[in-house]
């Protein structure tokens, strides 16, 4: 990519100016190498399962987000809310799967474009801007119980459900699906270090800038440690064939979360996990579960 060439001729000059660059292309989704090549196409044919959704316009901290709210069927409503929130480079239609199958069974579905993705407002976003609209999207559409986050979105969700700075507050989701969703944020920094060819001091330029605006270490960024600030439960769901986030990075969460649990499968890689039959029929059984029992505590609350 040309954007590539020009960083690497900058370290040349000063590999602060390398870092800022670099930090400016982390945040721009529209260049980043996890964009499929035929990103548009995939992009005109999702959107055509919108088509029961009613559009909502959302003005949050990051400018105009584009939501779409699936209502329930009436004789199956159930009363409870999810937020489906897409991964780096996707955008809602992509979570439509979900959205669909979770209506049927009665939950009432609440996607949305994360900044700089699909119809909402911004070139630039990063991990922390996508936590904050997690939380004004849920605060404006909602009250929400449950979340299913895919891949960064999926870690965008456990921030704003955990708090902590730079978070203002937690949102308080009851139960998390959590779909090919890394471990380590390090990892994802150090591949994109890779992919331009920063040097040691050029990556830890463009990795302070991230920690900047996180107010945290890129280390404390695990999806382990995240999960567990939550105090939640969650279905770790993952793909063994995996490309872009290795399985691994899934038994690292669950190995250290005692109240997640895992769905392993094959053959599904990062992407198809999204449109897989059983996957969605999973998801929603774990939620409609999780709905259940809550429902029962507060039934016992009120007998008390």
């Amino acid at each position: 990519m040309s954007s590539n060439r020009a960083i690497v001729s900058a370290e040349q000059r000063d590999p602060q100016v390398l870092g800022e660059m670099a930090f400016r292309q982390f945040c721009t989704p529209r260049l980043s190498s996890y964009r499929s090549p035929d990103h548009d196409v995939l992009t005109e044919r999702a959107r055509f399962h919108l088509r029961h959704a009613a559009p909502v316009r959302v003005a949050t901290s990051e400018g105009d987000i584009q939501a779409y709210v699936f209502s329930p069927e009436a004789q199956a409503a159930t009363g409870a809310s999810v937020l489906l929130v897409h991964g780096w480079t996707g955008e809602a239609s992509f979570m439509t799967a979900f959205a669909e199958h979770f209506r049927k069974r009665g939950l009432r579905a609440v996607l949305f474009d994360l900044p700089a993705h699909g119809r909402s407002a911004g070139e630039l976003t990063s991990l922390i801007a996508c936590a904050h609209v997690v939380r004004e999207v849920a605060e404006a559409l909602g009250p929400i119980e449950h979340v299913v986050g895919h891949s960064l979105g999926g870690m965008a969700a456990l921030l704003a459900g955990g708090g902590g700075a730079p978070m203002p507050w937690a949102y308080p989701f009851r139960a998390y699906v959590l779909v090919a969703v890394p471990n380590r944020f390090s990892e994802v920094t150090r591949k994109f270090g890779e992919e331009l060819a920063l040097s040691p001091a050029a990556q830890r330029a463009y990795e302070e800038r991230l920690e900047a605006i996180a107010h945290r270490r890129i280390e404390d960024f695990t999806g382990a440690k995240l999960l567990a600030a939550t105090g939640r439960p969650a279905l770790i769901v993952h793909a063994r064939d995996d490309a872009d986030v290795t399985y691994a990075d899934a038994e690292e969460i669950v190995g250290a979360c005692s109240e997640a649990e895992l769905l392993a499968c094959d053959g599904l890689g990062h992407r198809k996990i999204l449109y897989a039959p059983p996957i969605v029929r999973a998801a929603a059984a774990y939620l409609l579960g999780r709905s259940a029992d809550a429902r029962s505590l507060a039934r016992l609350a009120e007998a008390s």
